[in-house]
């Protein structure tokens, strides 16, 4: 394996060179280039009155299976390389999964705790009506990405209504009232804990009393914690922003989910010892969950890992450095194209039932979600036995080796 910061590029060109894909132009515009990049200057009134001012991205990278779809972030350090970024890794995750969806993203470089709610809404609105052009139901359909959710769905889908008429299917992960689907709020965190059960099974780790490590404990983590708690996982240690806090004991995950959820955050919860993210990171453990954001386990911290299998629910969340020392160590990774495609697997869930004008119910909706996840954890770990490589390469492989496929089926 070759080392790069961004583990997704040494991955791709392993899979590509593995597949024995030729690079020429054609196939590496189409699976490697974005095909369209918009930058909008959103200028919105303040509460006060004053005209201020953000910047909006949105970025499309591949149709050749079906519409654009990725979330849309708010976040003061948004740029266009991260939405570009980001936007790729959505083709290769649609496909991975086996989704009828291409790669999209999108963002707002906004610190959205510094504006009210009404700001909030403007910015929205406005940022919405400016990629109005580029979007569709067939087209590209964004959904909630860092620091949006469904309330802010609800701002894009009336905006786009207004002028398009009544169009749930253009977002997903709406609220239910809106179209939204059953099970979507805990499908990144239901699919982890999938991802984690198939895992154990094929390095013969006992569920019953795994002990897990969450680095991360909002939606995703905390409902990851809560499935495998379930599974009989024992969860030893999770964090948030606040801080990390640590029983060897296991947490009272009903207690916690429920502290949590309420107040958004892990703090002042009186189980366990108060840790640094760093001793968090450290503690021994069966399954170590990353579930912040990117480039949380890098070379400067990875000899200090005392897990067996790391699970990738945040995107990017290892560096290419990291699982190089990783890999020698024989220290398995669950890419985060696999690990964290629950979402999108839900939101296209939402998105057919928006087509239909139809209500599937919660169960289905799992099945569903199931059977989706176990199919491409065993189609990737196939790979990797056979071919011997990292289960991230072969989930690019299988991922790239569909979108190859259906490109040449266009192109002829």
């Amino acid at each position: 394996m070759s080392s790069s910061t961004n583990p997704t590029d040494a991955a791709y060109k392993s899979a590509v060179e593995k597949l024995g894909l030729k690079p020429n132009i054609a196939r590496e515009q189409a699976l490697i280039l974005a095909m369209f990049c918009k930058k909008v200057e959103i200028p919105f009134r303040k509460d006060n009155g004053e005209i201020d001012s953000v910047v909006g991205y949105r970025v499309q990278h591949n149709n050749t299976r079906g519409p654009f779809k990725g979330g849309i972030r708010y976040h003061q350090h948004v740029d266009i390389e991260e939405v570009r970024s980001l936007a790729t890794l959505m083709t290769w995750k649609t496909s991975l999964v086996d989704i009828p969806y291409g790669g999209g993203k999108g963002g707002i470089e906004i610190d959205p705790s510094r504006y009210s709610k009404t700001e909030l809404e403007r910015i929205s609105r406005k940022f919405f009506r400016a990629i109005d052009p580029i979007i569709g139901v067939n087209i590209d359909i964004p959904a909630p990405d860092v620091n949006t959710n469904a309330q802010v769905m609800s701002w894009f889908m009336d905006e786009y209504s207004q002028t398009h008429g009544y169009t749930p299917g253009i977002v997903t992960g709406k609220p239910l009232e809106l179209g939204g689907s059953e099970g979507r709020e805990a499908a990144t965190g239901r699919g982890t804990a999938i991802i984690t059960r198939e895992a154990a099974e094929k390095w013969n780790i006992n569920l019953k009393g795994a002990k897990v490590v969450i680095q991360g404990f909002g939606n995703v983590g905390s409902y990851a914690a809560k499935f495998l708690h379930e599974y009989g996982c024992k969860i030893i240690g999770v964090s948030d922003i606040s801080g990390g806090l640590y029983d060897p004991e296991g947490f009272d995950l009903d207690a916690l989910f429920d502290y949590n959820y309420k107040n958004r955050t892990i703090d002042g919860y009186q189980q366990g010892k108060k840790i640094t993210n760093e001793q968090l990171l450290a503690l021994e453990c069966d399954f170590l969950i990353p579930a912040a954001l990117g480039s949380a386990i890098t070379d400067k911290n990875v000899d200090s890992l005392n897990c067996k299998i790391i699970i990738e629910a945040a995107n990017g969340p290892v560096t290419g450095e990291a699982a190089d020392k990783l890999w020698e160590k024989k220290i398995a990774i669950i890419p985060d194209i696999l690990t964290n495609a629950g979402g999108v697997t839900v939101s296209y869930f939402e998105w057919v039932q928006n087509l239909q004008q139809f209500k599937w119910p919660e169960k289905e909706i799992n099945e569903k979600l199931e059977q989706k996840m176990v199919s491409a954890f065993n189609e990737v770990y196939s790979i990797r036995e056979s071919k011997k490589v990292p289960m991230r390469i072969a989930s690019f492989m299988v991922a790239i080796d569909r979108v190859s496929t259906a490109y040449n089926l266009r192109e002829g």
